[in-house]
């Protein structure tokens, strides 16, 4: 069982929705109504934190549950939890100024990318060792 890295996975899935939430209250505070998505550059940032972590979500969700299959579900875990510490780094980051979000999104970057490689490693090794 990969009791761990489903943990993890809504973990990620509740900060997703926190960023949702957050875009709510960006509307508001900023007078942004629905369905623009431009128009005040501080809710911008902040409408561009959720939707960057939900172009992220595709890549890293394969990848951790790759990783935790084919390698080891606490390890995955592991990396998943450093992905989200990423992502909370972004945010802040992000929120106060688009030259802030570097820091956050090279570490989720780097996290998923090693998760990708672990388990495409993993899954031509057993292909090729049978």
């Amino acid at each position: 069982m990969y009791h761990f890295t489903a943990l993890v996975t809504c973990l990620a899935i509740a900060f997703y929705f926190c960023t949702t939430i957050q875009v709510a209250r960006a509307r508001t505070a900023f007078g942004v109504k629905v369905p623009a998505t431009s128009g005040n550059p501080d809710f911008e940032r902040v409408f561009r934190v959720q939707m960057n972590t939900l172009e992220w979500m595709p890549i890293f969700l394969p990848s951790l549950w790759l990783f935790a299959v084919y390698i080891s579900d606490p390890i995955a875990a592991g990396l998943g939890l450093v992905w989200i510490v990423g992502r909370i780094i972004y945010l802040i980051g992000y929120s106060q100024a688009a030259a802030k979000r570097g820091l956050g999104f090279g570490i989720q970057a780097n996290t998923t990318i090693i998760l990708w490689l672990g388990a495409l490693g993993a899954i031509v090794w057993r292909l090729v060792h049978g």
